[in-house]
């Protein structure tokens, strides 16, 4: 079994003014580092080993728990925004006066938000499997399935795999690999994303379903910083034409597709996209 250096990674812990921040931190110190920020029920604990590692072999590197999530103590939140602040509120209390973000699904929401927020604080952003703070027209609505799943606290193999990956042989494939690799973090006994968390974070995220086409689109209009949106085609979460629409507000922003991925295409193309990550960010 492959040794990675994310999985000997040691919690840290960061006092701040509504929680103590959990946090892990890896690769060489100098530059500006790279904020991880996560999904909707997910952990710290849930980052792929391989996908940080090769963040990590350039650049600092850091992923944490937001506020009353996993390891992170405080009342969650039930806003994108409030989230937002939660994410500005950690890296402002480590002391780091400018970062990059990489926000995979909810957490490239969130990304966007932070960037509008504290606009000085953000360099670049990338959002992962995900949109603008709000639903553009003509993006097709989530399915009973999808709501279905998304809402059991409970979820196995098979139901994040329907999520995640499109149902070929080679994506489930790359989605088991994922599993066996966060497997070793999961199965150490981390905290696991409350229900009550959890259903603040579906709170926030029907908020998000309610934001009219103008309120976003002069949103998305106002992000300053060059943005790399990235998706799978076939993400039945949040559909890769949500990215397109977002592509087309944001004044400095770049498309990524991969054709034959869904929400989960940062982990099946594990080298690819970390490789587009490095070359977005720059040294």
């Amino acid at each position: 079994m492959t040794t990675y250096v994310a999985d000997t990674l040691q919690n840290q812990t960061v006092d701040g003014s509504s929680a103590v921040f959990t946090y892990r931190r890896t690769g060489p110190r100098g530059g500006v580092p790279l904020v991880l920020l996560m999904r909707f029920r997910g952990t710290i604990d849930w980052w792929d080993p391989e996908f940080v590692d090769r963040l990590a072999a350039d650049r600092d590197v850091i992923l944490f728990d937001n506020v009353g999530i996993g390891y992170t103590s405080g009342e969650p939140r039930d806003t994108a925004e409030g989230f937002a602040d939660g994410a500005i509120e950690f890296v402002e209390t480590l002391g780091l006066t400018q970062v990059d973000l990489l926000g995979w699904s909810l957490g490239g929401i969130v990304a966007q938000l932070v960037a509008l927020r504290r606009p000085g604080l953000v360099r670049k952003v990338v959002v992962a499997g995900s949109s603008g703070p709000g639903v553009a027209p003509g993006t097709p609505g989530l399915t009973e399935r999808v709501l279905a799943t998304m809402a059991k606290p409970d979820a196995d193999a098979e139901d994040l795999l329907y999520l995640f990956y499109p149902e070929t042989a080679a994506a489930r494939a790359a989605g088991f690999d994922h599993l066996a690799k966060v497997a070793q973090r999961l199965e150490a006994g981390g905290p696991a994303v409350t229900e009550d968390a959890a259903q603040r974070q579906l709170a926030a995220v029907g908020r998000l379903l309610a934001v009219g086409w103008d309120q976003l689109r002069s949103q998305l209009q106002s992000i300053t910083q060059p943005v790399l949106y990235a998706n799978g085609l076939h993400d039945v979460m949040i559909p890769a034409v949500a990215s397109y629409k977002a592509v087309e507000q944001v004044p400095d922003s770049t498309l990524v597709v991969y054709s034959d991925a869904g929400h989960a295409f940062l982990f099946q193309h594990i080298e690819e996209f970390a490789a587009q990550v490095d070359l977005f960010l720059g040294h």
